[in-house]
């Protein structure tokens, strides 16, 4: 796997091996988004038939805190080897959690459900981390569309999944396994699926030739009286792009160095951008997730048990919509007008949803609008964040400050989801909702705050 860092770089055009790693990565993004989808889409039901409805929060919460610790020994392996091999090992964590799932439906052993849902966050955090592999080559004035590109991919798995599940439910019914095992069976065949074509086709990596790239770009001299202007470039240079307003080029590494999260933290630390990046992902997700969580609770407060679950499932429809089929919009608008305005549309759009949402009352269809517009708001701070995030750092580091964000973002959702519920029990639902727009403030100031001049994330 890192025999790619030694190959020699044909030429400079790296525009055809993005386009191949953006096709493969499509494609193995809906493989597995539906293979996580299945599984959570039937994974509080199957905790609670095992384990009792108390414990059924705990388990599916695992599966998000498992996908966040894993982001860390997962960024490790893409910093030594590249972004392939890292999204192997989380694709086929996430397939060995899937397997031990149904072992635990068959043996009815709460420890090893926890064990298995803890792994088989691995799915998701690989499709985390494939956004980022989505820019690793990419223009920087195509980075926000082409991060979206792989976002978006995400909508097809999490519509299908729904039918997958009653599907291997049925399948699997007479292979002897109990209901509702046979979902995770599936998930684990899929996610198993996307780690074999990821290993097999995701070449050239796309980090190992970034870092090629970068040590290849030697940095421009500005000519002075006496200094001499080559006749012409370098084979080795690389065409430049200009970026679009506030992209960061970041330098190249100039020597190893720790790349552990401490490591990345101190980077972060050092670079404005960065650290807006990471608040944008996290603070915008724990709004989302703050507010979603406890939705279907308010749902049955005036719903009838015969038909919650239907309005459930048409309010979370259009938040996923919200979230994801628009993703590719955010992404043109990062692109367009810059990652520091979308960011802040962002936010702007998740305080609005928290007061249409908290003001809804009992009529559902303004309930609907403001998880539509929660969606969209997430979808804004995830693609703009991301983005911003991914160029502002040097490419030596990259992979540990992705998975920094991932791991700051999956325990801000998992919190958010644990507090909301006392927050829900206590006060209401209004209150979680003003609560989670009061959350979100603080960013409008990270973003506002202007740039210190010479900060080491500004392009010279």
């Amino acid at each position: 796997m890192a025999t790619d860092l030694a190959a020699p770089l044909a030429a400079p055009d790296v525009t055809p091996i993005q386009r191949r790693t953006l096709r493969l990565l499509f494609v193995t993004q809906i493989v597995g988004g539906i293979g996580v989808t299945v599984g959570v889409a039937v994974g509080a039901l199957l905790a609670a038939d095992i384990a009792g409805t108390a414990v059924a929060g705990l388990v599916s919460s695992a599966a998000v805190v498992g996908g966040a610790l894993l982001a860390v020994p997962v960024t490790r392996i893409m910093n030594g080897h590249g972004r392939r091999p890292g999204l192997v090992v989380a694709y086929l964590a996430g397939a060995a959690g899937g397997g031990l799932v149904v072992f635990a439906a068959v043996t009815r052993w709460v420890p090893l459900l926890f064990l298995g849902m803890l792994l088989f966050g691995g799915g998701s955090a690989a499709n985390l981390q494939a956004r980022y592999a989505a820019v690793d080559l990419a223009e920087p004035a195509r980075r926000g569309r082409q991060l979206a590109l792989i976002v978006w991919a995400t909508t097809i798995g999490a519509v299908a999944a729904p039918n997958f599940a009653a599907f291997a439910d049925r399948t699997t019914s007479g292979w002897g396994l109990p209901t509702l095992a046979g979902p995770f069976a599936f998930s684990a065949v899929a996610l198993a699926l996307a780690a074999g074509v990821i290993l097999a086709l995701l070449r050239p990596d796309p980090l190992l030739t970034a870092r090629r790239l970068a040590a290849a770009v030697v940095p421009p001299v500005t000519p002075g009286p006496a200094a001499v202007v080559p006749a012409a470039p370098s084979p080795d240079a690389v065409p430049a792009v200009t970026p679009p307003p506030d992209a960061v080029v970041a330098p190249a590494p100039t020597g190893r160095r720790g790349v552990g999260m401490r490591a990345a933290w101190s980077v972060v630390r050092a670079r404005p951008a960065a650290r807006l990046g990471i608040a944008a992902v996290a603070v915008g997700h724990l709004v989302m997730v703050a507010v979603m969580v406890m939705t279907p609770v308010r749902l049955h407060e005036w719903h009838a048990d015969a038909d919650v679950l239907r309005v459930v499932g048409l309010v979370l429809s259009l938040h996923i919509a919200g979230m994801y089929a628009l993703a590719p919009v955010a992404g043109w608008l990062t692109d367009r007008l810059g990652r520091r305005a979308v960011i802040l549309g962002g936010v702007g759009l998740l305080l609005v949803a928290c007061a249409v949402a908290g003001t809804a009352g009992h009529h559902t269809a303004r309930l609907s609008i403001g998880l539509f517009l929660l969606g969209l708001g997430w979808s804004g701070t995830m693609v703009a964040g991301s983005t911003l995030l991914s160029e502002s750092v040097p490419v030596g580091i990259r992979p540990s400050v992705q998975g920094l964000s991932d791991l700051t973002m999956g325990l801000a959702g998992a919190a958010a989801g644990a507090v909301s519920g006392f927050v829900m029990e206590v006060a209401g639902y209004p209150v979680l909702a003003l609560l989670a727009a009061v959350a979100a403030v603080p960013l409008v100031a990270l973003a506002l705050r202007p740039v210190p001049a010479g900060a080491p994330d500004e392009e010279g």
